[in-house]
């Protein structure tokens, strides 16, 4: 008795998979990306339909000397378009694209009273800044090289922290460690309503470009390249649009 039950279950375990057949896994899709989109890539990836995506955020250099040391990973995007170039030229990736436009702006403490640049250089000011590696420290030196000599002085004077990223000077400034930092606009808005944004001098401003590319060991070429895709049309577009990055045409 005990034996035909067991043979009963066998045959209803198996009945139906003659006629159904099991979904196809969805690719793993892993990505590294600068930490300045950390939440649009975070939201746009949940509901992406073309791989289940692994998100790694960190500077861009950081990120960068990763695919150089072998670590295995599909998609890079980097808060500029040297260090992609950089990385295609080594035979690392695949020709980059430009997929997204962000803006330096001087961010302070929602109650500071600094309301320029103009302030930074003045004594007891305390500033945060990206490292000379990452991509908001290098646009954040071409800015302070745009001022009068003697101010960017003051201003280099001023500076307590040398973030590896702009999520680094995000969290300098929300803990209280300094009164002001250079972060992408799209940093402050991420912070809601922590922190205000400055807006730099038109004659300041570093054009600001993101660059992407398909790393030339990806393990997921095709669903990379259509992920690549998406960062300029698609949800991840609308999500990073949706974040205060700007399209490129």
């Amino acid at each position: 008795m005990r034996r035909a039950a067991v043979l009963l279950l066998l045959v209803l375990a198996g009945c139906g998979t003659d006629d159904e057949s099991e979904p196809a896994a969805k690719p793993r899709l892993v990505v590294s990306a600068a930490s300045s989109m950390t939440e649009a890539l975070t939201a746009c990836s949940k509901t992406y339909a073309g791989a289940s995506v692994k998100l790694s955020f960190a500077g861009s250099d950081e990120l960068a000397a990763q695919i150089r040391q072998g670590v295995p990973v599909d998609v890079y995007a980097a808060a500029n378009t040297k260090l992609p170039g950089q990385l295609e030229q080594e035979g690392l990736l695949d020709r980059p694209v430009e997929f997204a436009t962000n803006q330096l702006v001087l961010a302070v403490p929602a109650t500071s009273g600094i309301a320029s640049v103009d302030q930074l250089g003045e004594p007891g000011v305390k500033i945060a800044i990206g490292s000379e590696s990452v991509p908001v420290g290098s646009y954040t030196r071409e800015v302070l090289s745009r001022l009068p000599a003697d101010q960017e002085k003051a201003i280099l004077h001023n500076i307590r922290s040398n973030e590896p990223d702009v999520k680094g000077i995000v969290g300098k400034l929300t803990q209280g460690a300094v009164d002001a930092g250079f972060v992408y606009v799209t940093d402050v808005n991420a912070a809601g309503d922590s922190l205000e944004a400055i807006d730099l001098p038109e004659k300041l401003q570093p054009q600001v470009t993101y660059a992407a590319g398909v790393v030339e060991k990806a393990k997921q070429p095709e669903a990379a390249a259509d992920f690549v895709e998406g960062l300029r049309e698609g949800g991840c577009a609308d999500a990073l649009e949706q974040a205060g990055f700007g399209r490129v045409p």
